[in-house]
């Protein structure tokens, strides 16, 4: 029975990594010529081809595609594909698909299949680099459903391996923009529509769009207090909330009190702030991490230099680094206080949430410049996968192999709009095809040593130790970090590294505070929402200029209580064991 087992783990890694032995060469029978309908398309496009199969027809294909109990798929890239021509997937190293990596691993048998067309725009920026890269619009970089996008109708087809031979599929539908288009614009330009207590602003950026070669704009949510009014004189304090992209109210607002927080939000015991959420979509990910990158470009510029500036012009809100404070969880963590970290002359202080990798000697639980293999633990006589995904319990739910095989499907080049391709593109270097520098092989996971060394850049931990010298006194007693100590995705071990090294820093202290939830996954916080705005609200207090008038937007002296047991916030020295 042991030996049955190890066989069977054997033969689903093998799968997972893309190294089946069923057909390793990729050259079976089963072919997909996939095609643009001429009524759709007058001129060549180039972009990835996607064929997606399933034995559910309760959904498209296309809306089932997921890194586990997702259906399979395969892709391939193709340029200038003329309308009525077909690019063919299958039976070469150029299709690639997860988790059945060639087409000759599927079963026969009856299926619903569905041709996709995810489309390449060009890009030549000013760094003198070619690209080409599917340009979102109002999608949040949703593959599967963003604007200028192509899909065929779902077809049932039964596929037989040793006689189907190839099977022609055709996309002759357009995904359209969710927002209004302004007349006479483009789709980049559209806004969701504005309510009493929500706006949104959208400018086009003079730097970005410099950068990319091509117009772009970034825009922003922004929720207002009760009682705001455009002609009286009071100003606010600024919650800049990071996150994914939404086209949704901040915080959840709902204008008719539909929910606790709108409830509280316009009555008189919650302290006057203004809400910003920005909306800073790009072609690689749905947000920007709003910071300078090579392969990003200049969004930190663009947001504190352009869109700030804008927001304060059309709102009445504090202009002051003291008025402003980051927040945010996840990706919107790491972004709070990267902000905090590479602007503190902007922004007055970071409350930051599980965020991304904060010290990249744990990206997840891969230490980038020791490691030598981005999916397994390697020793002399045996191999281990890293987990990706866990539950409280300990459950693995997926390996960093397979969200990075998942991706890898999707899109190579980090084109796959997959957090891993972002996190490439965020902190690598740009390669000579001007693409990310690519920090690991991608079918294999070996990494590049040479490319992540060159990432300290952009590790936060390293640069608040490297610079505290400068960034100390801007810094001091303005981190709030919190985790659960059992993250879904190993996340509280970088904190755990960021606060080793912070609690080391001297002339001046940090006095920073890093908070764990004792046995808490991914998203926890020790406080309401309600509760953070009071505390922002203590916090900006205090720290204002002394004699400022605080009463108009202060709110009741309400001191904020944690609502949970003692013991369950632990104000914990890092684990042991972690590296140095």
């Amino acid at each position: 029975m042991r030996a049955r087992l190890i066989g069977l783990v054997a033969a689903v890694l093998l799968v997972v990594t893309g190294t089946a032995a069923a057909d390793s060469s990729g050259h079976g029978r089963l072919r997909f010529a996939v095609s643009i309908s001429p009524a759709l398309q007058k001129a060549a496009v180039d972009g990835r081809a996607y064929v997606i199969v399933t034995r559910d027809g309760s959904s498209e294909p296309r809306q089932q595609i997921d890194i586990t109990g997702g259906v399979p798929f395969w892709g391939r890239n193709v340029d200038g594909l003329k309308p009525g021509r077909a690019v063919t997937l299958g039976g070469g190293g150029d299709t690639y698909g997860y988790p059945l990596p060639t087409l000759a691993s599927l079963p026969s048998g009856r299926y619903t299949v569905q041709a996709f067309f995810n489309t390449y725009d060009t890009f030549r920026r000013s760094d003198g680099s070619t690209v080409k890269m599917h340009m979102p619009c109002g999608d949040g970089m949703d593959l599967f459903g963003s604007p200028g996008n192509m899909y065929g109708a779902p077809q049932q087809i039964s596929i037989d391996q040793r006689s189907s031979g190839t099977i022609p599929l055709q996309v002759d539908k357009l995904i359209t923009p969710a927002d209004p288009v302004p007349a006479g614009g483009t789709c980049q330009q559209g806004n969701p529509t504005d309510t009493d207590h929500v706006k949104h602003v959208k400018i086009q950026s003079p730097v970005l769009s410099k950068f990319w070669g091509r117009p772009i704009y970034i825009g922003a949510n922004i929720l207002l207090p009760a009682g705001y009014d455009p002609a009286a004189s009071t100003r606010y304090p600024v919650e800049y909330h990071f996150g994914h992209f939404t086209r949704n109210a901040p915080r959840g607002f709902r204008e008719d009190g539909g929910n606790d927080f709108s409830k509280w939000w316009l009555s008189d015991a919650a302290p006057r702030f203004i809400v910003v959420e920005l909306r800073e979509e790009n072609p690689f990910y749905d947000t920007s991490y709003a910071v300078d990158t090579p392969n990003l470009g200049p969004y930190g510029q663009a947001t504190t230099k352009e869109l700030i500036p804008e927001i304060d012009k059309r709102f009445h809100t504090i202009a002051e680094p003291w008025g402003r404070i980051t927040s945010g969880g996840s990706t919107g963590g790491w972004m709070a206080l990267a902000s905090q970290v590479f602007y503190p002359d902007v922004y007055g202080g970071t409350f930051a949430g599980y965020p991304d990798p904060v010290d990249l000697r744990r990206e997840q639980i891969v230490n980038v410049y020791d490691d030598g293999n981005a999916y397994d633990t390697v020793r002399e006589w045996d191999r281990t996968p890293r987990p990706d995904s866990r539950a409280v319990s300990g459950d693995t739910q997926y390996v960093n192999a397979q969200e990075n095989l998942w991706e890898l499907a999707r899109g190579d080049r980090d084109r796959s709009g997959g957090a891993w391709a972002m996190w490439e593109a965020l902190f690598s270097p740009q390669g000579k095809d001007g693409y990310p520098a690519q920090a690991w092989d991608k079918p294999t996971g070996a990494i590049d040593k040479s490319v992540t060394a060159r990432w300290k850049p952009m590790d936060l931990s390293a640069k608040i130790s490297s610079e505290w010298s400068t960034l100390g006194p801007k810094l001091k007693g303005r981190l709030f970090v919190y985790v659960g100590d059992t993250d879904t995705y190993f996340l509280n071990t970088a904190v755990e590294l960021l606060q080793q090294r912070v609690q080391g820093l001297t002339d001046p202290a940090a006095d920073a505070t890093f908070v764990y939830g004792r046995a808490k996954p991914h998203g926890w916080s020790p406080y309401t929402v309600q509760q953070w705005f009071q505390i922002y609200a203590d916090y900006i207090s205090k720290n204002a200029p002394k004699g400022t008038d605080v009463s108009a937007w202060r709110g009741p002296e309400i001191a904020p209580r944690l609502n949970v047991s003692e013991g369950e916030i632990v104000k914990a020295q890092p684990q042991v064991g972690l590296p140095r």
